[in-house]
């Protein structure tokens, strides 16, 4: 397993409907951790397996359960 750190800015503030799409992201496989920043909450980190899965796929899982992402830098 090769972990790989992805840093995704939020494209508008989480909501409480939002933890759910946080959970949901949990059961996908490859991604290890998603973590927000902290104290602004602007930004998430997502932890994967880099054997399992591609950037792209990473911010497709994310887009998919319904987090508010873009990619930072873009």
């Amino acid at each position: 397993m090769t972990k790989v750190d992805l840093h995704f800015d939020l494209t508008r503030p989480l909501g409480d409907g939002d933890l759910d799409a946080i959970a949901r992201v949990h059961s996908v496989y490859g991604i290890q951790r998603v973590i927000l920043k902290q104290p602004s909450l602007d930004a998430v980190e997502v932890e994967y397996d880099a054997t399992r899965m591609s950037p792209n796929d990473v911010l497709a899982a994310l887009v998919r359960c319904g987090i508010p992402v873009a990619r930072q830098g873009s």
